[in-house]
């Protein structure tokens, strides 16, 4: 637990939340400022910052119950389908890693991504690409 982390203090009992699912690695609660009721977070028990940071050991339990929740998004609140999402840093309001599970329905005013879009200059895709596969060449 790092100290002043509110996720911290939900998985330690310590701050009030309504948690919707726990297991031995993870925990999701309802999230106070939802984007359409049923918006829930789930967060590593452990303190891991970000995507990149979340141990290996971590990652099919957190990815399982990621899983779980996007099912129950449909077989208990009764929508579509779900809109599954994290920040790394930017727009990270707690550096806390947490995934967002947001239920939806067509039509439920919900559109698109939240930032602006822009285009590649003609051979930049293609650059970008290299740089990219690089860097994924060299974590193996």
């Amino acid at each position: 637990m790092t100290d002043g982390c509110v996720f911290c203090g939900i998985v330690a009992g310590e701050v009030p939340a309504e948690l919707v699912l726990e297991d031995a690695e993870t925990v999701a609660f309802l999230d106070r400022r939802p984007l359409f009721k049923g918006h829930t977070l789930l967060v590593p028990r452990e303190h891991v910052v970000t995507l990149p940071d979340l141990p290996a050991r971590l990652r099919d339990p957190f990815l399982a119950a990621s899983q779980r929740l996007a099912t129950a998004m449909v077989e208990g609140l009764g929508a579509q389908g779900s809109f599954v999402a994290m920040n790394n840093v930017v727009s990270q309001s707690v550096a806390h890693l947490h995934l967002h599970v947001v239920p939806r329905t067509r039509g439920d005013g919900l559109r698109g991504f939240f930032w602006p879009r822009t285009t590649y200059a003609d051979g930049e895709a293609a650059q970008y690409a290299d740089r990219l596969r690089a860097a994924l060449a060299t974590r193996g």
